[in-house]
């Protein structure tokens, strides 16, 4: 008798009252909404303007979701296609099969479209949201949760996952408890990746898509043991998952980029979003007029008030050669006020 498990959910529907929602879809949302939130946030810390991380991420996501997909179903392309098979069901992301692979990579793209359309470099919007990335990530494994899909082998651990026997792998039909690999796959995202590039971000100061090259190779390490883990079908080349061969070539093109960038881009971009860097110019300078002015009314010194307003220049001549009526009169009185004095 098992003691101690992981239970799976008895449906893999959310009700929000009358409406029901996929809960691998819910754990996606949810994702998203974290990475766009605390992307912001970053981004705002680097010297960009709140709202640009979610304007970007309408171009982004879309783009992520589609990615993903195609490489789920360039992938495992014998689950849609073929004798017996239903195509239709390549087109269904709600009832689960993403790639990060493909998510990650065309979700570079969508954000690299949105980063053109707002004038800022591509690198440091993927630096501001690296870590929000993972932890969006770690909340949509639990996706796999609702599904009861890609666990690991059998186990007798305290924190198995029980899996109704509908979702077993055929080889093992009368084992029940798994490998959770959902839940260690979430753990890393979170607790390893994400904390590690933030600090990393703020020891070492990452710029230049450094911080996200960073996530990228971290992530790339987690997921090549947890691969070699899972019991579900996959082709191999070599011996290994194909996954684990991605991971691999990823991870070098990841630790490759972050050592060619860091010699030519030392450091952190100074301004990653002109736009903002302008408009704070422009009000720090207000700012400073304004300040300029309440002090002279408190001294009473208006004269310096008034000549930091004002322009002086030649009196304004109509187009007759003459001076404006108002202007000939101020220069007549000048001239009396003169002879009195002399």
């Amino acid at each position: 008798m098992d003691l101690a498990y992981i239970p799976s959910p008895s449906r893999g529907v959310i009700y929000l009252g009358p409406i029901p929602l996929r809960g691998y879809a819910f754990c996606i949302i949810i994702g998203v909404f974290v990475a766009v939130w605390l992307g912001g946030r970053r981004w705002v810390a680097r010297g960009g303007v709140k709202t640009t991380v979610a304007d970007i991420a309408v171009w982004a996501v879309p783009f992520g979701l589609l990615g993903g997909r195609l490489y789920h179903v360039i992938t495992d392309y014998e689950l849609y296609f073929g004798k017996g098979k239903d195509w239709v069901g390549a087109f269904k992301v709600w009832d689960g099969g993403l790639g990060i692979w493909g998510a990650v990579a065309l979700g570079a793209v969508g954000a690299w479209i949105g980063c053109r359309r707002r004038g800022i470099p591509l690198p440091a919007y993927a630096d501001a949201v690296a870590p929000g990335i993972a932890i969006a990530q770690g909340i949509g494994r639990w996706g796999n949760w609702f599904n009861q899909e890609l666990y690991g082998g059998p186990t007798k651990l305290p924190w198995a996952l029980k899996i109704d026997p509908a979702h077993r792998p055929p080889a093992t039909p009368d084992i029940g408890l798994y490998h959770p690999t959902f839940l260690y796959e979430s753990l890393w995202d979170i607790l390893i990746v994400a904390t590690l590039v933030i600090w990393a971000d703020k020891r070492f100061k990452l710029g230049h898509g450094r911080a996200f090259a960073l996530y990228v190779a971290l992530y790339c390490v987690g997921r090549g043991w947890i691969e070699h883990m899972r019991v579900d079908y996959a082709h191999h080349i070599l011996g290994l998952r194909l996954n684990d061969w991605t991971a691999i070539i990823v991870f070098l093109l990841a630790v490759t980029y972050m050592v060619v960038s860091a010699r030519r881009h030392p450091g952190r971009e100074a301004v990653v979003e002109p736009a903002a860097q302008a408009e704070r110019s422009e009000g720090e300078a207000g700012t400073d007029g304004e300040a300029a002015a309440a002090t002279d009314e408190a001294t009473g010194d208006e004269g310096a008030s008034r000549d930091r307003g004002q322009d002086q220049g030649p009196a304004p001549v109509r187009d007759d050669g003459e001076p404006h009526e108002g202007t000939a009169h101020s220069v007549a009185d000048a001239d009396a006020g003169a002879s009195k004095r002399t």
